[in-house]
Parts: structure tokens; C-alpha cells; sequence
């Protein structure tokens, strides 16, 4: 079979296709596998119980049933929805939203697919704008989204130590260059893999600068806020027409809904519509019709903060704590990047004797699914000599309690396997 350049490029591996076909085997085959990959959300009973209200409330009504699978949604999205959000979110926060400043896509994945082209690559007479990530390491997601090849640029960051065994990532500003060859700005907040939080005054530094060189600012608050609001340090919400907020109902608790929301100034989100006409014909109605009584009333706000944010703020603590303790305080170097929002602990072993996709291999055989770190900087050279990028792992501790405490004691585990090994050969 012959393949276009296109089909070249995105039938080849990458990052998220192995995640995701990780993910799908393990969970298809029955294996008694501890799944710490993939950013699958926990099951939330408060959160399911409301679900499944809604959906009986739904079935017992011919005219929603006909809106939910016998009808075509405009390329926008779905118009009951996108009206709730755009009034509650003007009411609480202040944004002059109207709906015209929202448009709906099939998941957050195919809404930075089309952003990313939209900003970046070519833009004809031999001009190349390239998405710059000003804060590496970045989602897994974004890295073969563009249909140019080298669309990202993305920059180190600077590195501080806030406990023992504990480290921040922070934007370098004096590494962060827009020029004219840049097209957008994004960042996600909170970062996945690490769960770093981008503060707000580094927010602030971006959007100004993104202003000065008439640039969007794409914020990817998949975890963020308003919702689902998976923040443990505190966050501004913050949108105006500089910014392309992007937002999920995914870890709210409806990943398979596949509901990506757009809040942009009108003229991305006419554009954005035209492209999901062609991608799409239109953006299924499934997830904005379950979660639009959740809008309407506020109550998305509310779930948010009182009922998801606290679920995985104590499986965050659950999960430091029993690293902490399997990895113990004189054995080999070790690091857990400071917790601050989403579902992952970003786990860093300075000169670790192998690479990171060697101990996801080894710890893969023992039953663990773990996420390799070189995955997570697209952007950066590959051939730069960063030994950092080749000692990370991203675990998720959204499952089990149990289940991730021994998985993580099996990571900490191999880890002391690897330095032992190592300090048998010198």
C-alpha cells in the first residue's frame, strides 16, 4: 500500500498512538496489568450517580432523544449548550461571552489538531510559523499534531528545588523568544505530564507577550479551571480575546462523551466551525446534551470544586505518601515534580544508569503501565544532549488506591534494581 506523505506521517509510531494502544490491550485483555499510563479519569459516585439521573431524565423525553441521535448539530456545536456555558461562564466571572465565542469539537485532541494547523506551518511565499511551548515538557498529545513537519518549538525550563525530594518547573523568560516566525503560544494548565501549574503572573507574561507580537495564547485547561478543576494550589480563570481557551468534560468524569470546548474570539471560532463542517460535518450532541443541565445551573462549577478537585487531591496525597515511603530517603536520587493539579506524578531519577523507555519496558513486564518521559518534549531538538528528557516517568494515580500503591512500590523497586545492576558492573 502506497501512502501519501499525510498517511506517511500519521500511520507511523508515535507517542500517543503506543499510549493509547497500551491502554486499549490491557484493558481489552482481562491482564491483571496496573494501569499507571494513560490518563483514563476515576469513577467518581457522585459524579455517576448525577450522570445517570440525567440520562433517565433524558430517555423519558421523545423530543430530547430525537435532539440526542436524530439530529445534525451545526458545525458549532450544540446551541443549547454553547448558550448555558456562555452565560454562566459571563455570570460568574465576568467575560463578555456570547456564543458566537464558542465552538464544540469531537474531544480536546481534534481541537488542538485543527488550532495547531491553523496557526502554524505554512502560510505561503516561503513563510513557515512554527507553536511555540514555552514551558517543555509538554503533552504527549501535541507531538505529532502537526501535518508540517518541525511545527513546535519548544524551550527549557528553569528547574527549582522545593523540598528534599521535590522540584518545580518554571518558564525560562529569558529563553522565550516570539518572533515573527512564531504563530501561537500554548501551554497547558495544569501541565500534563507533570501537573505543574503555570502561575498566574507567568500567565500574565504570556499573554502579554503574545499581545505585543499579535499572537493567540492557546490555554489548554483540559484539568484546569473553571472546569473540572483538577487545581490543588490556587488559579485565576482567565479569558479574553488574546486567548484560546480550551476546556474538556473528560476529567470531569465523561471521557467517552469526546466533548472538546473552544472559547475564542468570534473569528477563530468561525474558522475553527468551517474546518470541523469539513473534519466532522458536525460534533456529536451526545456529551453537550448530558452535561448542559450541568451548565445551566451552575452545578458544573460546584461538582468541580466540592466533589472532583477533592477526590484526586487525597489520591495525589495517597500516592506521594507511598512513593515517599518505597523509595525511602538514603537510597538512589529521586525527585516527584510538585503535585499541583491534574492526576499524574512526574517522577525524575537523576543519571539514571538507563533510559526511561528501558524502565517502562522492564517495569511493563512486571505488570506496571507507566508512561516513558522522552515522549513529553516535543519541541526540543532530537538530537540536543538533555539527559533530563531520558530520566522522567509519568504515572497516573487516578485508579485504585491499592492498586497504585503497589504499583508504585514496584516502581520504586526496579528503580533500586537498575542502580544495583549498575553499581555490580562498576
Amino acid at each position: 500500500m502506497k501512502l501519501s506523505t499525510f498517511g506517511r506521517k500519521f500511520t507511523a509510531d508515535a507517542g500517543i498512538t503506543s499510549l493509547m494502544d497500551d491502554l486499549g490491550n490491557a484493558m481489552a485483555s482481562g491482564d491483571d496489568m496496573i494501569m499507571m499510563g494513560g490518563g483514563n479519569p476515576g469513577h467518581i459516585p457522585e459524579i455517576q450517580k448525577r450522570v445517570q439521573q440525567i440520562l433517565a431524565d433524558m430517555s423519558q423525553s421523545e423530543s430530547d432523544v430525537r435532539r440526542l441521535v436524530g439530529i445534525y448539530d451545526p458545525p458549532q456545536g450544540e446551541k443549547q449548550f454553547i448558550a448555558s456555558l456562555a452565560e454562566l461562564l459571563s455570570r460568574e466571572y465576568g467575560w463578555d461571552l456570547k456564543p458566537g465565542n464558542i465552538a464544540l469539537t469531537n474531544g480536546s485532541q481534534a481541537a488542538f489538531f485543527m488550532l495547531f494547523n491553523m496557526f502554524g506551518g505554512d502560510y505561503g511565499e516561503g513563510q513557515r510559523k512554527h507553536i511555540l511551548l514555552p514551558l517543555a515538557p509538554e503533552y504527549i498529545g501535541y507531538a505529532d499534531a502537526g501535518i508540517e513537519p518541525g511545527l513546535f518549538h519548544a524551550v527549557q525550563p528553569d528547574i527549582s528545588f522545593t523540598d528534599a525530594h521535590e522540584f518545580k518547573y518554571r518558564v525560562d523568560f529569558d529563553a522565550v523568544e516570539v518572533t515573527g516566525e512564531t504563530g501561537a503560544i500554548c501551554v497547558s494548565r495544569p501541565t500534563n505530564p507533570t501537573g505543574n501549574v503555570v502561575t498566574d503572573e507567568e500567565m500574565a507574561r504570556l499573554e502579554q507577550m503574545a499581545r505585543q507580537h499579535d499572537v493567540p495564547l492557546i490555554v489548554d485547561g483540559a484539568y484546569g479551571t473553571p472546569f473540572p478543576s483538577l487545581l490543588f494550589v490556587d488559579a485565576k480563570p482567565t479569558w479574553n480575546d488574546q486567548i484560546i481557551l480550551c476546556l474538556s468534560l473528560s476529567k470531569l468524569g465523561l471521557p467517552a462523551a469526546r466533548i472538546g470546548i473552544v472559547i475564542a474570539a468570534e473569528p477563530v471560532i468561525k474558522a475553527l466551525s468551517g474546518i470541523n463542517a469539513i473534519m466532522n460535518l458536525a460534533t456529536g450532541s451526545f456529551g453537550a446534551m448530558l452535561a448542559e443541565p450541568l451548565v445551566r445551573s451552575g452545578e458544573i462549577l460546584s461538582l468541580s470544586r466540592d466533589v472532583v478537585c477533592p477526590f484526586y487531591k487525597r489520591k495525589m496525597e495517597l500516592a506521594v505518601s507511598a512513593f515517599r515511603e518505597a523509595m525511602g530517603e538514603d537510597s538512589c536520587r529521586w525527585y516527584v515534580h510538585k503535585p499541583e493539579g491534574a492526576m499524574f506524578l512526574w517522577l525524575w531519577f537523576p543519571d539514571l544508569p538507563i533510559t526511561s523507555l528501558e524502565l517502562y519496558q522492564r517495569l511493563k513486564a512486571r505488570g506496571v503501565l507507566v508512561v516513558s518521559g522522552h515522549y513529553f518534549f516535543p519541541g526540543l531538538p532530537e538530537n540536543d544532549d538533555w539527559r533530563h528528557r531520558h530520566e522522567c516517568l509519568r504515572v497516573t494515580y487516578s485508579q485504585d488506591d491499592e492498586r497504585v500503591a503497589q504499583g508504585l512500590r514496584i516502581i520504586a523497586d526496579e528503580v533500586k534494581a537498575v542502580w544495583a545492576e549498575a553499581d555490580r558492573e562498576v
